[in-house]
């Protein structure tokens, strides 16, 4: 019997695990958040990332914040729910997914302020669980309407990590993959690397182990070479924010894969949740692109791979425009990038 993929993050006893993906694929740990900082931090540091996972991470995050302010009166716990929830949007600026899931958990707060303690916190918590369910819901339709998008034995190329490891469970980008290999569709998987972090080395590779699909490593600096050498039926990624116009913020080296797919005639497929689009947006250009630390680039493992004094810059994502996306796919349908603002009147 096939073994499970360990779970992204769990809540259990008042407490959020979150698998340290730094640590894959060589050990599988789980660090323990016990108060809103703990879970800051673990997104900042990379422990857990994705859009989707760090959105219902920092939905439990409001729930630890919900369970220290519990005992104050009503203003003293907005106050305190406010503080948090900036203190867990600022984590990871790019991605919309973490913003829209403090804010949904913030409304609940507000909701539910003169409960009692405990069901003040039974009402958070409840919430947070639900959003967890959705995300893993969610992911699957989007593997459906994906999949139908594909020809049978197709060799595909992915990004990043956009799996199982980057949602509460089975995936964006690899969630099509994986519903498509189920229906024969998927001959093989091109990986990139994705560097500095290497989450399509170290995450997405080890992903489709787990599940037997068929994959094949490569550098980053490889696609072009091998969108002209090899046959490369799509291109599919995840997305961290989508603008009103369709043009998509995502991993770093997602803009330069969308020149060469479109210079090959390779469609191009970004799948995010409807939670991924960010309405009051208009431009990609408008997008804030966070800027991460120099030393990420300079070493790997802790061991510097570049001279000392080497100026670096490092933009964790990058815009891809409309007009180089094929489709975009939620779990409300499939859309031309330039359709996506009518995804809010889709029910």
């Amino acid at each position: 019997m096939k073994k499970d993929i360990a779970k992204t993050l769990f809540w259990k006893g008042n407490t959020l695990h979150l698998l340290d993906q730094l640590a894959l694929p060589c050990k599988v740990s789980y660090k323990q958040c016990t108060t809103y900082t703990d879970v800051s931090e673990a997104i900042k540091n990379m422990i857990i990332r994705g859009a989707p996972a760090i959105g219902v991470a920092g939905a439990f995050g409001v729930v630890l914040a919900g369970i220290k302010a519990s005992r104050l009166s009503p203003l003293e716990k907005l106050s305190y729910i406010k503080k948090a929830s900036i203190v867990l949007i600022s984590s990871r600026p790019t991605a919309i997914n973490l913003k829209w899931a403090v804010e949904r958990m913030a409304k609940v707060s507000e909701k539910s302020v003169n409960l009692n303690p405990q069901n003040y916190i039974n009402e958070l918590e409840q919430a947070a669980l639900d959003m967890y369910d959705e995300d893993i819901a969610i992911n699957k339709k989007m593997g459906e309407f994906g999949a139908r998008l594909l020809k049978k034995d197709s060799t595909v190329l992915t990004h990043c990590n956009a799996g199982a490891l980057a949602t509460a469970g089975y995936g964006t980008a690899l969630g099509v993959i994986r519903t498509a290999y189920k229906d024969g569709k998927i001959k093989n998987v091109f990986v990139d690397e994705t560097r500095p972090y290497l989450q399509g080395a170290r995450l997405t590779t080890w992903e489709l182990q787990q599940e037997k699909i068929p994959c094949v490593l490569i550098t980053d600096s490889m696609a072009g070479y091998i969108m002209k050498t090899n046959k490369i039926d799509a291109v599919i990624v995840g997305a961290d924010r989508v603008a009103l116009n369709g043009d998509v913020a995502n991993k770093i080296g997602t803009y330069s894969l969308s020149i060469l797919a479109k210079y090959h005639k390779i469609p191009f497929y970004v799948v995010a949740p409807s939670s991924t689009i960010d309405f009051n947006t208009t431009y990609g250009s408008k997008i804030v692109i966070e800027e991460r630390s120099a030393d990420e680039v300079l070493k790997i493992n802790g061991k510097e791979i570049a001279p000392k004094g080497t100026a670096v810059r490092h933009p964790s994502f990058d815009i891809t425009p409309a007009s180089n996306i094929t489709m975009i796919i939620t779990e409300k349908g499939v859309f031309k990038p330039n359709k996506i603002s009518t995804l809010k009147k889709v029910k």
